[in-house]
């Protein structure tokens, strides 16, 4: 058996190394080097990613927490629910994200900040905007979907208010003032109203909650350690994303988008020049002029939605497939994510308030129509026709379901779910296909 040795041989040979374990010394020590190096780079601070969510209603969210297990009963996203709920069945709470939330009243009055790390609640607050209102909008599933794909914390500024359009209170600068068309005006001095003062009243609301939504963006980036304590100031900040999610008052607004020669559906093309000047604007205000921009194209009503719904979701389609946004903007259809089963149900409901309308009125066509149903006689037959038409398995899917009309989406979490987590996969370059 071969000896170790002597202790001084042992000396001499670390002093003085042959030729070949100098070459494995110099190898070894620039391995070391490019390992400490790799290292570094993988441990230094990354930016705070900051994602801007504004829209009107739909952006609030009107889908109720006691809506989540809907979501569990189909296996296609039985594992989002997982996502969204954490060990204890409560709603799961986001490790690296933080939410600002701008919201307030219809009118915006009584604005307020709810600010903390992203979890459920940060849906539709109305006139209590601190607190949590036990509802979700695409925010939750959106900051759940980019706490699992970045490794730096994320902030979320969220502005909303619902019944807000683009033509005036979203309006950005550089669509000018809003000027009320030739029919506009015959209508009001029809109606006796003041002109002058309607007109003054539309310029104070035009551009105001846009400019909300700016000034909020720029208090929060000014100090945005005192939403999110995560920020280092050392690596900073970028604006990684802006989602717009909103339509509906400018869907239904016949006053500003005239009806089309067809006589059928309205020229929604002013809604697509408004908002390419909103990108650009907005892209200006925050400082971020290649910010990449989601377009959660309104889906209300589904895959069934009328001509003038088709219509206008090409509208709001439009801007990007303008060559001066492409790659940084993106046009996200949400009318696949909207529950179709659910939706009948609610159609037969549309169906029960015309009963009960009928009845109430006493139309010629109605059990009511020579007026000698009592109060309590109306009740009892609405109660009968509703049996009739729902079927106690469609009452049961509803309730689980849904919680709110369908210009809410239903207020179905399952719709909200998908659509959160379909604007942060294409914000992340996954856009859903």
């Amino acid at each position: 058996m071969a000896k170790c040795p002597p202790k001084r041989l042992m000396s001499n040979f670390a002093d003085s190394p042959p030729p070949i374990m100098k070459r494995i010394i110099k190898l070894l020590g620039s391995l070391l080097v490019t390992s400490n190096t790799s290292l570094q780079a993988a441990g230094a601070p990354k930016p705070l990613k900051v994602y801007i969510l504004a829209g009107q209603s739909n952006m609030e969210g009107h889908a109720k927490i006691e809506t989540f297990d809907y979501i569990g009963d189909d296996p296609a996203t039985a594992s989002l629910l997982k996502q969204m709920r954490s060990a204890d069945g409560k709603p799961a709470v986001c490790d690296h994200v933080w939410i600002s939330y701008l919201t307030g009243k219809f009118d915006g009055s009584a604005n307020g900040e709810g600010t903390g790390k992203l979890t459920a609640g940060f849906g539709a607050r109305g006139d209590k905007p601190t607190q949590d209102g036990g509802k979700i909008g695409p925010e939750f599933t959106f900051g759940l979907t980019m706490d699992a794909a970045l490794i730096q914390p994320v902030l979320i500024i969220k502005t909303a208010w619902g019944g807000r359009s683009l033509n005036t209170e979203f309006r950005p600068p550089s669509a000018g003032p809003y000027e009320f068309s030739e029919a506009q005006l015959a209508r009001m001095q029809k109606q006796g109203k003041d002109i002058a003062a309607e007109k003054e009243t539309k310029v104070k609301e035009t551009g105001r909650f846009y400019r909300y939504m700016v000034e909020h963006v720029k208090k929060v980036l000014a100090d945005p350690r005192r939403v999110c304590p995560a920020y280092d100031p050392a690596a900073g900040y970028e604006i990684a994303g802006f989602v717009w999610l909103q339509g509906f008052n400018d869907l239904v607004d016949g006053d500003t988008y005239p009806l089309k020669a067809d006589g059928k559906t309205r020229d929604y093309s002013k809604y697509s020049e408004w908002l390419a000047d909103f990108i650009r604007d907005v892209r200006k205000d925050v400082g971020a002029p290649k910010m990449p921009f989601v377009i959660g194209v309104l889906g209300v009503d589904g895959e069934k939605a009328k001509p003038g719904t088709l219509s206008f979701r090409e509208a709001m389609t439009a801007p990007s497939l303008m060559p001066e946004f492409k790659g940084n903007v993106v046009a996200v259809p949400t009318a696949p994510f909207w529950a179709e089963e659910l939706g009948v149900i609610d159609e037969k409901h549309a169906k029960i308030r015309q009963m009960e309308y009928l009845l109430r009125v006493k139309d010629k066509n109605s059990a009511n129509k020579d007026g000698t149903m009592s109060p309590e006689e109306q009740k009892e037959y609405l109660k009968k026709y509703e049996a009739d038409l729902i079927t106690p398995e469609e009452a049961a899917r509803w309730k689980r379901g849904a919680s709110n009309a369908g210009y809410h989406y239903l207020g179905c979490a399952k719709t909200f779910a998908l659509m959160g987590k379909a604007f942060a996969g294409a914000l992340l370059g996954n856009p859903p296909k």
